[in-house]
């Protein structure tokens, strides 16, 4: 029986019920990598995805600092796609990377901290909360931070209910646009003080250099999109001030919403630890907790990073999302020999509607 210990609480999965699964699948992964000479690491596709997102981004961000550009709906619109920018970034280059899936050597990891910084993100609490208690923990009440209802949603049956939740399908887009806003702001520093108390970070010096680390990268964050923006740009200060918080909640929205259609919806399971044991293996609970969306589509899955193929990224996370398209081909096949679920919603329309579907039920339903 496999153990995972959070918090004071031992979280148990049945290491034994699908052995037998997991070895075949991982031959047949691992067979097939050696067989095409593929690297689990980024190839020469995402070396260039990653170029070619990042220079995007520059791009953008250099000709609305050229001033060149005074037609104020224009203007909103750079920032706007500055916006969809970071949140690409985010999705593509920066997940991969904080997974350890993009490379494996010191330096390269060290240069790709360069775009991670540019969208304002610290990549130690994202290891902590996404990669470790997401990952492990995914779809269990107080524990997966990515469900955690904040009093304004309910995501699971498990949560209380409140007389507003019947709203929460129409207000969810605009908390998610201000997700972005506590993100850049205060939210890592509360996960550390939040993690330290708890035993993650295991001292208080490790706490306080963690703390001057974020916010020297925020301070950089901050001087690049607000104060030079302020100082070089003729429009007024106010504005700049709005273009800027648009930025945030474009990628906040986007951010967002796709990491909640691989898991809020309604072909996915939830879990209250409190009421209800842990019968299945990790593996099962994976697959019970998770949906792929868009199988097949070339666009979505080259922009959103692979996140279409959530299924393969949970149960393979070191293993660059270029790949997981091949390996989606293996992963549902060896499911469906051994009557496991394989989660999968047609489009990344249906996975959305879908998502705030779920919202809507559990806002009217107890």
């Amino acid at each position: 029986m496999l153990i995972f210990a959070v918090s004071m609480q031992a979280y148990r999965f049945q290491s034994k019920n699908d052995a037998q699964f997991l070895q075949t699948l991982n031959d047949r992964v691992e067979a097939f990598l050696k067989d095409q000479k593929i690297s689990r690491k980024a190839n020469d596709k995402m070396v260039l995805k990653t170029v070619f997102h990042f220079g995007i981004f520059i791009g953008i961000y250099a000709v609305i600092l050229s001033d060149q550009i005074h037609n104020l709906g224009l203007i909103f619109l750079l920032w706007t796609l500055l916006g969809v920018g970071q949140a690409l970034i985010g999705m593509t280059i920066m997940h991969d990377t904080v997974h350890g899936a993009y490379s494996g050597k010191k330096w390269v990891n060290a240069l790709l901290e360069i775009p991670i910084i540019a969208i304002g993100v610290e990549s130690a609490i994202w290891r902590i909360e996404h990669n470790f208690f997401h990952h492990n923990y995914t779809n269990i009440e107080g524990v997966d931070q990515d469900i955690h209802p904040r009093y304004l949603f309910r995501f699971s049956k498990h949560q209380p209910k409140k007389r507003f939740h019947r709203f929460q399908h129409i207000y969810a887009v605009f908390l998610y646009a201000l997700l972005t806003f506590e993100w850049m702001t205060v939210k890592d520093f509360m996960k550390v003080n939040k993690y330290y108390k708890e035993g993650v970070i295991p001292d208080k010096k490790k706490a306080w250099t963690l703390a001057m680390i974020i916010l020297i990268k925020k301070l950089i964050f901050f001087t690049l999109y607000l104060i030079i923006p302020i100082l070089v740009l003729s429009f007024p200060w106010y504005l700049i001030v709005l273009m800027f918080f648009t930025k945030l909640g474009v990628s906040g929205i986007i951010m967002t919403v796709i990491f909640q259609t691989a898991h809020v919806v309604p072909n996915c399971d939830f879990l209250d630890p409190v009421s209800q044991e842990m019968k299945d293996s990790w593996h099962m609970h994976q697959l019970k907790t998770t949906a792929n969306f868009a199988h097949g589509h070339k666009v979505v899955t080259y922009l959103l990073g692979g996140l279409n193929y959530q299924i393969e990224h949970h149960l393979y996370p070191d293993i660059c999302h270029v790949h997981y398209p091949q390996l989606s081909l293996i992963v549902k096949k060896t499911a469906q020999e051994f009557s496991m679920p394989y989660n999968e919603n047609n489009s990344l329309w249906s996975a959305i509607s879908g998502h705030f579907a779920l919202l809507k039920m559990h806002g009217r339903v107890e």
